[in-house]
């Protein structure tokens, strides 16, 4: 990415896309962001240099459109983050309304997708890009979130086809994979019960939740020219959840 290029965050009013916003802003990029309507006007007094969108991800027409305006007002867009989704309570199949998960999808999956063919246009013209997915360490495991988990999985398989499908285009496309992340999202499930920190934290290797501006370090190396001949991968950022849920069989981790 050059100078004269920004860097668009979808879900930036938020978790871990406003923690991308807050440290790309530190790092001296341009940032756009594409939330829902009424969504950044939270944050506008602290960020009055980044430029909203108003804009559901599910909209094809509307992401579109939104790209196209962004490249035309804006100039070039040199990277992007696809950090907008949503969670879902826990609940078995059966108790799962189905237009619950096909909104999960149609945001977590689907919006991820439209997102990438949206910015690749000016990326694949200019032979130049990096672009970074939120998935999750739920896509490699199995959990009772049975919207959540496959969308994310969906998303790292998307990652590996798109970095394939454009790396001699000269551009890049990774994800990150967030473990338990202490966005308002989950404390909110952990307010109403739906979570338990103590157990998500017992089941990590380092014993903890995971902060947003960690997995935003990890975002920002990925885009970043230090990552230069990286891309297609799913960097797990989850202060060691997933080699430490095997633990569990052998009796957990001993009183520290």
């Amino acid at each position: 990415m050059t100078s004269s290029e920004s860097v668009v965050v979808t879900g930036g009013a938020s978790g871990i896309g406003l923690a991308c916003v807050d440290l790309l802003l530190q790092r001296g990029a341009s940032v756009h962001v594409i939330d829902l309507p009424g969504r950044w006007e939270l944050h506008q007094a602290r960020f009055p240099q980044v430029k909203a969108f108003a804009c559901d991800v599910a909209d094809d027409q509307a992401l579109m459109k939104t790209a196209a305006l962004i490249e035309a007002k804006h100039g070039p867009v040199g990277a992007l983050v696809n950090s907008a989704g949503i969670l879902q309570p826990r609940l078995s199949p059966e108790a799962l309304p189905i237009e619950l998960w096909d909104r999960v999808i149609a945001i977590d999956q689907r919006g991820t997708y439209l997102a990438c063919v949206a910015f690749s246009q000016g990326m694949l013209a200019r032979k130049r890009g990096s672009i970074v997915n939120i998935a999750s360490i739920t896509a490699e495991r199995a959990v009772p979130l049975h919207a959540y988990a496959p969308a994310k999985a969906a998303v790292v398989s998307m990652t590996q086809c798109l970095a394939a499908e454009w790396g001699r285009q000269g551009i890049r496309v990774n994800a990150v994979s967030p473990g338990y992340t202490l966005t308002e999202a989950l404390q909110e499930a952990i307010d109403r019960k739906d979570r338990d920190p103590a157990a998500l934290c017992s089941q990590a290797a380092m014993g903890r939740l995971v902060e947003p501006s960690e997995v935003a370090k990890s975002v920002a190396f990925l885009l970043s020219e230090e990552a230069s001949a990286i891309t297609g991968v799913a960097l797990p950022v989850d202060a060691g959840w997933l080699v430490g849920t095997s633990r569990q069989t052998y009796g957990g981790y001993a009183a520290s």
